[in-house]
């Protein structure tokens, strides 16, 4: 075979496989997909339109290219609710509180697309449980309750008024299915938290474990950054670098777990079209 026909039929082959390639590759951008995320600091840091650089949701935008990526994370949100728990919309206050938990930013989620601020989403994003593991003072029933019992009981639990969820498996159901309910045709995506130096080891897997027992329950895809993403507790106690304080992110930390996981939720949303 001579240099030129075989030039010819490699750049003839090349040309039939690259659509394919393009089209399964997960970083392709989702200019029709409208993203929102849920969550505590690590992605209230990057912004409620995720545009700063100190948030992996601004580099994750980035790369996945969504239609919109509205952040409505609150800094000090907790899965878990407290016994003095309501709805409360409104409140912003940066630390952890009664009412500064996920079901609130559901609930907002739910009021502003009800006003029509807000698109309907096709992926949401679920990236909390830092607090829980870390301010378990503040959360003393947190771990109360397993996820094979509570899955069990889902749709009880669905039920229940905000103030009586107060374990984290609880909290995991609860809000994951009124997102099931409320926006059927979207796609929900966990995400376990970050490796961090502030909570306990033993409390930190304990939350870890209950997120992803609770996910895989329910059918719910779950992203272990805690295992998957470049965060490591050991190094981070000796020297900052993909963090700022050992669990806030920086912004070299925050643009390789952003870029990571836009390639990470891209693959599993292929996974779900093929």
């Amino acid at each position: 075979m001579t240099i030129i026909l075989r030039t010819l039929l490699v750049a003839i082959f090349a040309a039939a496989t690259l659509p394919s390639l393009s089209q399964n590759s997960p970083s392709k951008p989702h200019s029709s997909v409208h993203v929102v995320i849920l969550g505590d600091s690590n992605t209230w840091i990057g912004g409620d339109g995720s545009d700063k650089p100190c948030g992996w949701n601004k580099w994750f935008a980035d790369i996945f290219k969504p239609a919109t990526c509205k952040s409505y994370a609150r800094s000090g949100a907790t899965w878990s609710n407290t016994s003095s728990t309501r709805r409360n919309t409104k409140e912003d206050i940066a630390v952890i509180g009664s009412d500064n938990v996920i079901y609130n930013q559901v609930e907002r989620l739910c009021e502003s697309c009800d006003s029509g601020g807000q698109p309907t989403p096709d992926v949401i994003i679920i990236a909390a449980g830092t607090n829980d593991a870390w301010f378990v003072n503040k959360r003393p029933g947190v771990f109360s309750k397993t996820a094979a019992g509570v899955c069990r009981m889902k749709e009880t639990v669905s039920s229940l008024p905000p103030n009586k969820i107060t374990s984290l498996a609880e909290a995991v159901v609860y809000n994951t299915e009124r997102l099931r309910q409320r926006f059927p045709e979207a796609r929900i995506i966990l995400l376990t938290p970050l490796q961090s130096v502030h909570p306990t080891e033993a409390n930190f897997a304990r939350a870890t474990t209950i997120i992803e027992e609770c996910g895989n329950l329910l059918g719910i895809p779950v992203v272990r950054q805690d295992k998957e993403c470049c965060v490591r507790r050991a190094d981070e106690a000796r020297h900052h670098r993909y963090t700022s304080d050992g669990t806030h992110t920086s912004e070299e930390g925050a643009k390789e777990i952003g870029t990571y996981l836009a390639n990470r939720i891209g693959s599993i949303l292929n996974s779900f079209r093929n």
